[in-house]
Formats: C-alpha cells, sequence, structure tokens
C-alpha cells in the first residue's frame, strides 16, 4: 500500500511496511531483489533521490576536477550532483552499468556540468592507469578522489563465503582503492583531498557481511595511515561510514524480505537518501574541512553513536 511520507523537509511518496515489529517505522521500499552486482538504479522501487533541489552551490568546489567512482549511481551520484553544483568537473569511472551511467551523464549535462564517463573494472590495474590518463588528458589535473564504488554480498556464515566471493570482494572493494589512488598520488597537489568510502557495518560487525565488513575495515586503516603519511603535503585523507542509504548495492545484496527493515534500528527509525549524504561529500573535499585527516564521518542516522 503507498502513502505520502514526509522524508526530510519534503513529502515523497513511499510504501507501507511490511509485518515489522518496529512501531511506528515506515519503510523506504517494498520487497525487491536483483541478481547483478553492484545493482541497477533505474529498476529500483522507488527510484532513489540524489539531488536536493534546496541545495545551492557556491563555490565550493570552484575549478576543481574529481574523480568519484561508481558514480553513475547511488552515493557516488548524489555526490557528483553537489560537486557539480560546487563549480567542479567530475569523473565518473563505472563497472557496466551503462543505463545508469547514460541518464547520470544526462543530468549532469543538464545541469550545465563537465563530466567525463569511463566504463571497465576498478579492480583491473590497468583501468585504474586510465582512469588517471584521460582525466587528465580531458582536464589537466586532479584535486579530488572519491574511492566510493564497492560490491557485497549477502552470506549467512563464513563457510557460505566461496574463495570466488571473498576474493572478488577483496579485489573490487581494496585492491580497486589501493591501485586508483596510488595512481593519482603522483598528481595531487597542496589542498588535495582523498575521501574513502567505509560503511557503519564495520562498526557493529554485520554476521551477513564478513568479507563486506573485513573490507571496509582495511579502508578504516588505509584511510589513516595514508592520512599520516600525507598530512605534511598538505593532502587529506578521510573516510565516510554511511548507515542505511537506499542505493543499488541494497537490492543488489540482499534477500528481498530484509529491504523493508534496513535502517529500522538506527536510532531515527528509517534509511536515507544519497542526496542526505552530499553534503558530507562537499565537506570533506572542500577547504570547509582543512584541518580534518584521518578521520571517519559516521551519517548513520545513529544507528552506531561514539
Amino acid at each position: 500500500m503507498e502513502y505520502d511520507y514526509k522524508f526530510g523537509n519534503k513529502a515523497y511518496k513511499y510504501f507501507d511496511d511490511v509485518g515489522l515489529e518496529v512501531t511506528q517505522y515506515k519503510t523506504l521500499a517494498p520487497e525487491q531483489s536483483q541478481k547483478v552486482q553492484p545493482g541497477l538504479e533505474y529498476k529500483m522501487i522507488p527510484k532513489p533521490i540524489f539531488d536536493n533541489p534546496n541545495y545551492k552551490g557556491s563555490g565550493k568546489l570552484k575549478g576543481k576536477v574529481a574523480i568519484i567512482t561508481g558514480g553513475d549511481s547511488g552515493l557516488g551520484k548524489a555526490a557528483a550532483v553537489a560537486f557539480i553544483k560546487e563549480g567542479a568537473k567530475v569523473v565518473i569511472p563505472y563497472y557496466n552499468e551503462h543505463e545508469d551511467a547514460k541518464t547520470t551523464k544526462e543530468y549532469l549535462e543538464k545541469m550545465g556540468g563537465e563530466c567525463l564517463f569511463l566504463a571497465g573494472d576498478i579492480a583491473d590495474k590497468n583501468f585504474c592507469k586510465k582512469i588517471v590518463k584521460e582525466t587528465l588528458d580531458r582536464f589537466g589535473k586532479i584535486d579530488i578522489l572519491v574511492n566510493n564504488a564497492g560490491v557485497q554480498y549477502q552470506a549467512d556464515s563464513l563457510e557460505c563465503i566461496s574463495d570466488e566471493q571473498f576474493d572478488r570482494t577483496m579485489k573490487v572493494n581494496v585492491y580497486g582503492m589501493f591501485y586508483l589512488t596510488r595512481e593519482v598520488l603522483p598528481h595531487l597537489k597542496e589542498g588535495s583531498s582523498i575521501i574513502n568510502l567505509s560503511s557503519v557495518t564495520t562498526f557493529y560487525g554485520e554476521p551477513q557481511l564478513i568479507d563486506y565488513v573485513t573490507t571496509k575495515g582495511a579502508i578504516v586503516g588505509f584511510t589513516r595511515a595514508l592520512a599520516r603519511s600525507l598530512a605534511l603535503k598538505n593532502i587529506r585523507v578521510n573516510a565516510i561510514a554511511p548507515g542505511f542509504f537506499w542505493t543499488p548495492l541494497q537490492p543488489a545484496c540482499w534477500e528481498k524480505e530484509k529491504i523493508p527493515s534496513l535502517g529500522a534500528d538506527a536510532a531515527m527509525a528509517r534509511g536515507a537518501m544519497p542526496y542526505e549524504l552530499a553534503p558530507t561529500f562537499v565537506f570533506l573535499a572542500s577547504d570547509d574541512s582543512s584541518y580534518v585527516t584521518g578521520q571517519v564521518i559516521h551519517n548513520n542516522g545513529g544507528q552506531i553513536m561514539g
């Protein structure tokens, strides 16, 4: 059953919950699943809200060039929209979600943004080299790197995780971040920013995502060590640990029955839409965070505190 639900400062149409035991909790989405990783945004019901029309840019990233992996959809797409509003040019490497990439490219260009989309696998270091080369060929520099792309697979126990699944999760989530950061680093100047995506699951230990949690924990360590390594060069490195956001990764990972309950255990008793994370990306990418490095920003509706 559909109903109108006030989400943030605006009203949107959502779906009633499905037998949840959480009082007054309303879900963002009905049961659904996808068979591909990292998921397809155009197949989601409802569609994720990636742009807040009330967010007005103020030139915080004017003239900057940002690489945002997985920016064709989800959190990366919300970051790309906000970066364009703030005056940046964006390069978006994505895997094979061509329909989502086409739609996102059209949206960014309609906003007046300059963007470059590149299809490939970040687990392949040669593709990471290509990303850097084509970014420099097109825009001449790199100021911001957002390591957002990732995969996650639900598994009931450690014994259920195949060698192939573990290998793929590690290679996309960790190797890809390592390869691309290593390629980008020689081109970053003083004042540049690297933003890595961890996850709330690392901090409470989601038992059905053991391999994914392992990679997201590694990202926290990578962020802190790299931040110290680059601090005197005035290149900042931070991480974001999102809670449940309505992105393609969710229906691509979870059994359909679990979708309506995701986010219910946060203190705010709801999940979030991608646009709610966009200002955090802008903060970490801009001079607003000039004295912030080695930190993990927790956007999770109070699911994890402290």
